[in-house]
């Protein structure tokens, strides 16, 4: 399979936004499991059952034949999900710090009734 051929498999919608066509799955969840879960193609594809094995394979073959660029791509989008976790951490959703005052408050309520709180 040439090179020209795997990209059909890819709609390529930014330089860190690599999806499989047809879906709006991410090649880094493909080989996210693959590399740093250790999955087989075969359990990558019964995981994602919206993807064919032919796709995952594809996946797997383009980050074989493009491994600096693929691997600069995960890094990238690796570091992402780290900053855009630490934003959340210091600017919760309103909705986040109301559920984090109603846990606050259940477990003062049994604390006070005598019951054991485990967190």
């Amino acid at each position: 399979m040439s090179t020209a051929q795997i990209t059909d498999y890819f709609n390529f919608l930014t330089p860190g936004d690599i999806r499989l066509k047809g879906s709006r799955i991410g090649i880094e969840t493909i080989l996210y499991e693959y590399i740093d879960c250790g999955r087989t193609p075969e359990e990558i594809a019964q995981i994602y059952t919206s993807l064919t094995l032919e796709q995952v394979y594809a996946t797997i073959l383009y980050y074989l034949q493009n491994k600096e660029v693929v691997s600069a791509y995960m890094k990238n989008w690796i570091e992402h999900g780290h900053t855009m976790r630490e934003e959340q951490r210091l600017n919760p959703p309103p909705v986040s710090e109301k559920l984090r005052q109603l846990r606050a408050e259940r477990k003062a309520k049994k604390q006070a009734n005598g019951i054991e709180v485990s967190d």
